[in-house]
């Protein structure tokens, strides 16, 4: 038996721990940026303490939504969580009452990008207003799912880091890693595979804290910029063709892009190193043992697979028009709608039973105990644009049939697993980084309640996001 003066000396080593590790702690989190004059227009309030009260929170988890909530804010990180009344409001802290009202994490997003089809293979930066989209639709962390414009992404991503910039936080990937001829101006293509890992080797050192491979790429190459990433701590995700999932899962890939559709391992007589012109994704059986074994391939290997839903509907005729088209300029509106109301005329049923089978790939891939994260892909012939298509990405995972908070959880909580910041971000919980947004409705139970976002928290910083659209509104397509 220990003397008490043993048992002091234990308990005091024990707090001593505890305060080390809380300071090593606190220092992970993200620093609070000042909020500058370029950014402070679209602010509702940067105070140091905040407490939002009577709000149903949506935690993020998948677990049932929590009515009757009080959150305080404090210097940017959750500082107290629990049912009003049973939660003090500190005093002088700034009161926002959320009756009626759904407090969610923000959105961690995995393809996005700060460009946008503004002619014939030819693509426009769009980075400022863009990032305002993102942030008015909830989007507190992205991932920029390829750059065509180089250092424009690193260093919006400072600005925004330092707070002279208004958006999420960023992932900022390095520009395309493509092999063969790709008919787009703006990708460089690689000259084999020490050139990959040279490409790897600056861009990192230039400050890009992911890599993306394109369609083009080979074995060799793909296979020498994960080597070069991975010893830099860097991931590497792939939008492939010539290189099958199959075979890029065992070179060690992370992530690869826009689920199974885009997929090339069920292409009939698919030649190494070459992207098939038929993937055979239209004959595949989602429930056969082709699909299943697929899966089950990369869960083992824990491949994360990024749902891009979104700009897949566009090109499906009889869905909905894009929400969000009147924040383009005139032209890029009537661009898209003529190209939409052609897609409309068609009688086509390929493309709609293709993405339902997409959506039956994804939910198996998860139900089999894959990683699904989400992002939007604001590309194609247009239409997918920032916040508007995060959102909608969330309805077209209920429609494919996940739960409500499965898909808030797959927008939240898996994309900031993904990036290894679920300590930080993702969910709602005491001691992580007050990135929230507050919504009219409940999405729990109606998950198109997830458009009527109010306010969005990036650090505890409240943003308004009716002034961030309005600052971009009709002008999206010139900055």
């Amino acid at each position: 038996m220990k003397s008490r003066s043993e048992v002091r000396g234990l308990r005091s080593a024990a707090r001593w721990l505890a305060a080390l590790f809380f300071v090593a702690a606190s220092s992970a989190y993200a620093q609070r940026p000042p909020v500058g004059p370029g950014v402070r227009q679209f602010v509702r309030s940067d105070a140091a303490v905040i407490a939002l009260t009577n709000a149903r929170v949506i935690d993020g988890t998948g677990a049932p939504a929590r009515e009757g909530q009080t959150l305080v804010i404090r210097d940017g990180r959750i500082a107290a969580l629990g049912a009003t009344g049973s939660v003090q409001v500190p005093a002088g802290a700034e009161t926002i009452d959320l009756t009626g009202k759904s407090l969610l994490p923000g959105l961690v997003m995995l393809h996005e990008h700060l460009y946008y089809p503004t002619g014939p293979g030819m693509y426009g930066q769009l980075g400022l207003s863009f990032l305002r989209l993102y942030l008015a639709g909830g989007v507190t962390t992205m991932r920029t799912g390829g750059n065509l414009n180089g250092y424009v992404d690193f260093n919006l991503k400072r600005g925004i880091d330092s707070g002279v910039v208004a958006g999420p936080a960023m992932d900022a990937t390095a520009p395309y890693l493509n092999g063969g001829p790709f008919p787009l101006r703006q990708v460089r293509i690689l000259k084999g595979p020490d050139d990959a890992r040279k490409m790897v080797a600056y861009w990192a050192d230039e400050g890009a804290t992911s890599f993306k491979a394109y369609m083009q790429i080979t074995r060799a190459e793909l296979g020498a910029a994960i080597e070069e990433a991975h010893k830099r701590g860097l991931k590497v995700t792939g939008h492939l063709c010539s290189v099958t999932f199959a075979e890029a899962a065992k070179l060690g890939i992370d992530n690869l892009e826009h689920g199974f559709i885009v997929a090339s391992d069920f292409a009939p007589n698919k030649q190494a190193d070459v992207c098939p012109s038929s993937r055979g994704f239209d004959a595949l059986d989602p429930a056969g043992s082709v699909a299943r074994e697929l899966i089950r391939e990369l869960v083992a290997r824990k491949v994360a697979i990024t749902s891009t839903l979104t700009v897949f509907e566009t090109s499906v005729p009889g869905r909905p028009v894009p929400p969000g088209l009147e924040v383009l300029t005139p032209q890029l509106r009537e661009q898209f709608e003529r190209q939409h109301g052609a897609i409309a005329r068609q009688t086509d049923t390929l493309r709609g039973a293709g993405l339902k089978k997409e959506m039956a790939m994804e939910l198996a891939f998860s139900r089999a105990g894959g990683l699904l994260v989400a992002g939007t892909d604001p590309t194609g012939y247009g239409g997918v644009l920032p916040g508007y298509s995060n959102q909608r990405e969330l309805e077209l995972l209920v429609e494919a049939g996940f739960s409500p908070l499965e898909a808030i959880a797959i927008g939240t909580l898996n994309g900031a697993k993904y990036l290894g910041r679920d300590a930080q971000i993702g969910t709602i919980a005491v001691g992580k980084q007050a990135d929230l947004m507050v919504v009219a409705g409940n999405p729990a139970a109606q998950i198109a309640d997830v458009r009527n976002v109010e306010i969005v928290f990036r650090l505890g910083v409240a943003y308004d996001p009716k002034k961030l659209i309005e600052s971009v509104k009709g002008s999206v397509g010139l900055y």
